[in-house]
């Protein structure tokens, strides 16, 4: 009988198993290391990628800010080009201020303590450094606004945005000449912090009201007067007008919708003539500061009637509250300039007035404001 010693073929076989388990073991092992590996360089490259991204946005979010202050201008009384950081109250002694360019036929908005009367001149600085003289064509010492008129074309200039349809905590931009020209188109970033703000400003022992003004806790300092205040997409929505000295973080704009109507009508027809009413009135926000036993809810009450104006010959006398102007309702006196900023001298205008709790109507011709 004969038997095959079959040991030794199983013994191989084993080995041959052993060496198979082992190569799949270090196999396994290497693919492993190689898929943390991939993970590694994936997560690094996302995270670059992300950074890369986020660089690119940071980038484009800039890019109105850049385009925005190529249309600030530097605004100065006296011809100025040596140093003023080191001279006390330059802004002052030099008539120093901010400007923002609306129209690209030189047409620029500043505040009117920047350049003073209608008539008067000043000089203006672009932003690629060229001077020129500047005509100050309209003024409104009330609002303190300004526009000058420069002998040039082809300006960069901002958009306006709509000013009434702004919220609180919206991110917003400053953009100016702080101290002097060695600072010029400074830009501080803030928050409208507060709307249609009401401030009594003493001046010379005489007191005036701002009013529906937007605050902001963007940094304004001294020379950013007539300077803008933007909104993310590069949009002028105010122009930077007053700095409460004894309190931190608190700027006051002019809202740009106010004087929108004058700009218009300066780029249709090259001049804008502004019609009056003739009265000093005050709206429900400055009422308080003046009378706090006369009850007014909306409307413009009339303090005083001009003798030379055309309301004087209307029946309207002091007291009387105008409620409306050819059928709309007028809440605040600045809605009441608006309107007026859009018609002529000489336009009849229908006002609703209440007296004693009746309502009556009058139309009044419109006079030209010198």
């Amino acid at each position: 009988m004969y038997y095959e010693d079959r040991k030794p073929k199983r013994g191989i076989f084993l080995i041959y198993l052993l060496m198979v388990v082992i190569i799949g073991l270090f196999l396994i092992l290497i693919l492993k290391i190689d898929g943390n590996t991939a993970n590694i360089n994936s997560n690094y490259d996302v995270n670059k990628l992300s950074s890369e991204i986020k660089k690119e946005d940071e980038k484009k979010d800039t890019t109105f800010i850049q385009k925005a202050v190529k249309g600030i201008v530097g605004i100065s009384k006296i011809k100025q080009n040596d140093s003023s950081i080191f001279m006390e109250n330059s802004e002052i002694k030099l008539g120093l201020g901010s400007g923002v360019i609306v129209t690209e036929n030189g047409y620029i908005l500043t505040n009117q303590h920047v350049v003073g009367e209608k008539y008067s001149t000043c000089y203006v600085t672009l932003e690629n450094g060229e001077i020129f003289n500047g005509n100050v064509v309209w003024t409104d010492k009330n609002i303190d606004l300004a526009i000058v008129k420069i002998s040039t074309t082809g300006l960069n200039y901002l958009q306006l945005a709509d000013s009434d349809n702004i919220n609180l905590a919206d991110e917003v931009y400053a953009i100016g000449n702080p101290i002097g020209f060695e600072f010029q188109r400074t830009v501080t970033k803030g928050i409208i912090s507060g709307i249609n703000r009401t401030l009594k400003i003493e001046n010379d022992k005489e007191s005036s009201y701002m009013e529906d003004l937007i605050q902001t806790d963007a940094t304004i300092n001294e020379g950013n007067s007539g300077g803008a205040l933007i909104n993310t997409n590069g949009e002028l929505i105010g122009i930077n007008s007053v700095k409460i000295t004894d309190a931190e973080g608190i700027g006051f704009a002019v809202p740009i919708n106010l004087v929108k109507p004058i700009i218009e009508k300066l780029i249709a027809d090259g001049k804008f003539e502004e019609a009056y009413l003739g009265i000093y009135g005050y709206d429900k926000n400055v009422i308080p500061y003046l009378n706090s036993n006369i009850d007014i809810n909306s409307g413009i009450y009339i303090a005083k009637v001009l003798y030379d104006g055309p309301m004087l010959g209307a029946g309207l006398i002091e007291g009387d509250i105008i409620t409306k102007i050819d059928g709309n309702s007028i809440e605040k006196m600045n809605d009441l300039k608006k309107y007026i900023y859009t018609k002529n001298p000489g336009d009849t205008v229908n006002l609703t007035i209440r007296r004693n709790g009746k309502d009556y109507t009058a139309d009044v011709k419109l006079g030209r404001k010198i």
